[in-house]
């Protein structure tokens, strides 16, 4: 994902989320392989980012600020226990990496040791990726095709307007500047609402 200079340590962020589910969890079981790998690696341990909460739940601070220090050129390296740990779904995966690919930020998965500074690791995203555009195609489709038969059968079909304070966010995004997938991402609305909103505006 990145070329970077060899003279200076990579900045490592290491990431753990142990479950609200299981108060037995110690984070620190995640964190203490994580440490010795990027200590085997050569990597600064520029900070440790811990959530408790659920693999669902939208309210995972320590991970928001992670990202934001990925946003100011703050790290060179995520490193996480396992993907399950980390993301919520495979979408949800490959939209984080995506933005870390344009940030020049590699990503390393321990469990599943998938690293994304070697052309294997590349390779796999890639993969990821395509999957995950893949299954995205077919909800779609039959998302679509529940529509339609809904309308055949007399149905009123009508999707949930945005929030105000989203539509705002969306505009504010992309006066800054950002691509229509990192107002996606950081907005948390679906690319093809984005991009119809955007165009309906411009319209």
């Amino acid at each position: 994902m990145s070329a970077k200079s060899t003279d200076q340590p990579k900045r490592v962020a290491l990431y753990a989320r142990v479950s609200t589910l299981d108060k037995g969890q110690d984070p620190d079981t995640q964190l203490r392989p994580l440490r010795e790998y990027a200590h085997h690696r050569g990597f600064l341990i520029a900070g440790e980012y811990i959530d408790q909460a659920s693999g669902i739940s939208q309210e995972r601070r320590h991970y928001r600020l992670m990202v934001e220090a990925a946003r100011k050129r703050k790290i060179d390296v995520v490193l996480v226990w396992r993907y399950d740990r980390f993301a919520r779904s495979t979408q949800a995966l490959v939209n984080a990496l995506k933005e870390f690919q344009n940030l020049n930020v590699d990503f390393i998965s321990y469990q599943e040791n998938i690293d994304t500074t070697t052309p294997t690791g590349e390779l796999i995203f890639h993969v990821m990726a395509s999957l995950a555009q893949f299954e995205s195609s077919l909800i779609s489709q039959r998302v679509k095709a529940g529509m339609a038969r809904a309308k055949a059968q007399g149905k009123q079909i009508s999707r949930p307007k945005l929030q105000a304070t989203k539509l705002h966010q969306i505009l504010e995004l992309q006066k800054a500047g950002l691509s229509l997938n990192q107002i996606s991402i950081r907005s948390g609305v679906a690319y093809g609402t984005v991009y119809n909103y955007l165009a309906k505006k411009k319209g």
